[in-house]
C-alpha cells in the first residue's frame, strides 16, 4: 500500500480547497491544519492552483499532504505534478491520467459512479476511487454498491456534513472529500480562520472512532 492511500484510510478527510484566492490560500490551509486535517487538495480549475500547490509543499511538508483535483486530463496531471502534487482526484475516470500516475509512483483517484466505472478503474490501477456525485446519489446508493465491491477503496465526495458524516462510513465510505461544509470560502475571505479551524476539529473528530 502506498503511502498516501495509508494516509488517506489513516485520516479519513480530505479537504477540497476551489476558488480559494491566492492571498487566502496559505492562512487557510494553516487554519485547517490546526484542526487536524491531514490531507488538503487545490482543485486545477482554480486560478494559481500550481503555484499553490508548489508553495504548500514546502510550507506544510510533513504536516499535510498535497493534492491537486479536479485532474481531467494528463495535461492537467503533468502541471499538477510538476508542481510537487502528492496525489490527484479527479470528477472523472481518464485511464491515461491513472497510467500518467503509477508511472510516477503517484496515487490516482479518480471520479467513478457505476460499479462498471469502480471496477474499469480499480483494474486500469486506481488504488482508490472517488465516488461522485455522492449527494445526488445517496447512502443508499454507497451502501447498495459496497456489497459485491468490498475490496476497493472508496471516497465518498459531495452531501457529507457533520450530522450524516458517520453515516457514510456505516454505509461503506473508508474517506470522504469535503468541500464547502469543510472549508468555509465565506469565513476564510472575512479572515474568521478560527472557524475554519473549529470547523475541521469537529469533523476530525467525528471520524476520529470510525
Amino acid at each position: 500500500m502506498n503511502d498516501m492511500l495509508k494516509l488517506l484510510l489513516q485520516h479519513k478527510i480530505v479537504a477540497i480547497l476551489r476558488g480559494i484566492e491566492d492571498r487566502d490560500a496559505d492562512a487557510a490551509a494553516q487554519a485547517l491544519i490546526d484542526g487536524g486535517i491531514h490531507m488538503m487538495e487545490i482543485t486545477m480549475n482554480t486560478e494559481g492552483a500550481a503555484a499553490m500547490i508548489e508553495r504548500w509543499r514546502t510550507k506544510f511538508d510533513g504536516k499535510a499532504a498535497v493534492g491537486a483535483g479536479t485532474v481531467i486530463d494528463v495535461a492537467l496531471a503533468e502541471q499538477a505534478v510538476a508542481a510537487g502534487a502528492q496525489y490527484l482526484i479527479s470528477p472523472n475516470l481518464d485511464e491515461d491520467v491513472i497510467a500518467f500516475g503509477r508511472e510516477r509512483g503517484i496515487s490516482v483517484w479518480p471520479g467513478v459512479m457505476t460499479p462498471t466505472e469502480i471496477v474499469k478503474a480499480w483494474k486500469a490501477g486506481a488504488d482508490a476511487v472517488k465516488i461522485f456525485p455522492m449527494g445526488t446519489l445517496g447512502i443508499g446508493y454507497l451502501q447498495e454498491i459496497r456489497g459485491p465491491l468490498n475490496d476497493i477503496p472508496m471516497i465518498a465526495t459531495g452531501g457529507v456534513d457533520l450530522h450524516n458524516i458517520a453515516d457514510y462510513f456505516k454505509a461503506g465510505a473508508n474517506a470522504v472529500g469535503m468541500g464547502s461544509k469543510l472549508v468555509n470560502l465565506q469565513w476564510i475571505r472575512e479572515g474568521k480562520f478560527d472557524l475554519v479551524t473549529e470547523r475541521a476539529r469537529q469533523f476530525v473528530e467525528a471520524v476520529r472512532d470510525l
